[in-house]
């Protein structure tokens, strides 16, 4: 009886993490400023990166020098882990390297240039350019380097050039192995009958140690199984590395958990690409037993039978390829909320702060915004009487624009968002189904993966029309659409927990959704917690959004729709490096 599944929990190691998707980025520069009087400049640019909720710039890398050039193409690349969750900022320096120094307030700074990973990756082709700036500067005995801990994005004083910034996902991340393995003539471990044979493969780390990266189905009663094919990404059978030993342990399946070793081999991915072949035969060895048997051969073989490989396309091809994100906004104007001239409430202006809701959606519309080309937002609103009539809507723009509810960025939503406070009269119920639909409709009419549409709807409280709410979500579900909730107040929040799809998948009279698109957070944990304000926004726009990747992928997918090719990256501007 074959396909038993894996072994039972708690009979070895787990699975070990699988590295992160990885980012290289690419950096030239063109017309830097020449700082040497009798040649060139020799440039070298210096990598800063904050931690998330840190305003403090740390030293991630530094490129090789170039001698005598106002327009490096830099060779040395910076890797960096990628998070589409979160604001990941950079910080890039240039320096005129005149000695042998690491120190680089013994240099001529030529310019600097701020961004996030997400405006790289989100640009066309993931390629951006940005005009280097003098910045805020602070003087050091042989020029100018800039304050450590800057945040902002500079002054700009003079042309300083400009830096091209290329960034490209690692080819490994991506690649997926699909494997097949039978054995002969294993040995007989079992009294009343034969092995219950199963395989275990280990990576090996750099430090000589193995981590678990896969365990086949137990097949049942043989000395011959042919064990089921299986998928496995290639970054976590040799982390990249195509010559790294991979270790392989056969057992014979014991109920107790006390499995039988049957013998080991190894390979390396390079050997198992070359596919079905007399390379790919290998003798399962049990060095106990070699020790002790002079006559021993070996405990069986193991056949590759199959191998093959291919890209599994990743968020971040889709991006490249130009999918654009579409953002819209959709805030509760109940009169839970409470009276909005009055300290108390959570729409309060206040002249020092901002209020959850504004937080609530600067923290995920700063990252969102780096996907979008135009930066235009729609904003809704619900739950208010709306002039000139009084009429209750559930479905207003927040701009006053019913044919164009967008807005022109964040501070765009935000300035409408606080004119809105000032012109409608807050009300109820708590009605969710015209927004989902709103938006549902425009995913409707943008079904061939060019477009991705992601609601932010901000709530104080308990759902009215959970019924249609429900029945719109499972509609949305089969459109290429997310839905973030944040919850703000002191509300109890259970059904949101419900529309949250996470534990149970919701469903709306007997049909269920095709995927979950619903992410629920309440404010309240984000605002008490540790590391201040700032921190516990990156952590919040960091949790509602961590799913958005899988759930864009996970419509990509049932769709069948493949990545466009990014457009070619065109030569830098200005004359090519000397």
């Amino acid at each position: 009886m074959a396909g038993l599944g894996a072994p039972e929990a708690g009979s070895g190691p787990g699975p070990g993490p699988v590295p992160a998707t990885r980012v290289e980025l690419t950096v030239s520069c063109r017309q830097l400023l020449d700082k040497d009087t009798f040649s060139k400049s020799d440039p070298l640019c210096v990598l800063y990166t904050q931690r998330p909720g840190s305003k403090q710039w740390q030293e991630f890398g530094r490129t090789e020098v170039i001698d005598n050039s106002l327009n490096p193409d830099f060779l040395r690349k910076f890797v960096l882990d990628y998070f589409f969750e979160e604001k990941q900022n950079l910080r890039f320096d240039l320096y005129d390297v005149d000695s042998k120094s690491p120190d680089l307030s013994k240099h001529d700074f030529l310019g600097q240039a701020f961004c996030t990973l997400g405006e790289i990756v989100g640009s066309a082709g993931s390629r951006l350019e940005k005009p280097l700036t003098m910045g805020t500067v602070t003087t050091h005995g042989r020029g100018r380097r800039p304050a450590p801990a800057l945040s902002n994005g500079g002054v700009p004083e003079k042309k300083c050039g400009t830096i091209i910034l290329l960034a490209e996902e690692l080819g490994n991340c991506r690649d997926v192995a699909t494997l097949q393995f039978c054995a002969n003539k294993l040995d007989k471990k079992d009294f009343f009958g034969k092995s219950d044979p199963f395989m275990v493969f280990y990576r090996s780390n750099e430090d000589g140690t193995f981590t678990i990266c896969h365990k086949t189905e137990v097949v049942r009663n043989t000395l011959n199984p042919v064990w089921q094919a299986f998928a496995i990404p290639v970054r976590a059978l040799c982390n990249g590395d195509y010559d790294r030993a991979i270790k392989v342990e056969v057992y014979d399946w014991d109920r107790d958990g006390s499995h039988d070793f049957i013998g080991e081999f190894t390979t390396s991915y390079r050997e198992l690409a070359r596919g079905q072949s007399q390379f790919n035969v290998y003798e399962v060895v049990n060095p106990r037993k070699k020790m002790k048997k002079k006559k021993y051969l070996n405990s069986g073989t193991v056949t590759l039978l199959s191998f093959a490989v291919e890209s599994d396309h990743t968020f971040l091809d889709y991006i490249r390829g130009g999918t654009q994100i579409n953002f819209t906004v959709a805030i509760d104007f109940t009169a839970s909320n409470g009276n909005p001239s009055q300290s108390t409430s959570l729409h309060y202006l206040s002249p020092y702060q901002l209020n959850a809701y504004a937080m609530a959606l600067k923290a995920v519309g700063e990252i969102i915004q780096d996907y979008d080309s135009d930066k235009m937002f729609p904003a809704l609103g619900f739950g208010a009487k709306i002039p000139p009539d009084g009429r209750v809507s559930h479905e207003f723009p927040l701009n006053g624009d019913a044919a164009n509810p967008a807005c022109s960025g964040i501070e765009g939503v935000l300035e409408a968002y606080h004119r809105s406070l000032r012109s409608v009269q807050l009300y109820g119920p708590t009605n969710f189904a015209p927004v989902v639909n709103h938006v549902a409709r425009s995913a409707a009419a943008v079904l061939d993966g060019s477009q991705y549409f992601v609601l932010l709807i901000i709530t104080d409280g308990v759902i009215s029309d959970m019924a249609q709410t429900k029945e719109a979500i499972v509609n949305a579900a089969k459109l290429p659409m997310s839905i973030i909730i944040v919850g703000v107040g002191q509300a109890e929040f259970d059904a949101m927990v419900e529309l949250d799809g996470d534990a149970v998948r919701i469903s709306s009279r007997g049909k269920v959704a095709e995927r979950d698109i619903v992410q629920f957070v309440p404010f309240r944990d984000y605002v008490a917690g540790p590391g201040g304000a700032v921190l516990s926004m990156a952590r919040l726009a960091k949790d509602v959004l961590a799913e958005i990747p899988d759930q864009f992928i996970s419509y990509m997918k049932a769709r069948g729709i493949k990545p466009q090719p990014g457009p070619p990256s065109p030569d830098p501007p200005g004359p090519p490096q000397p």
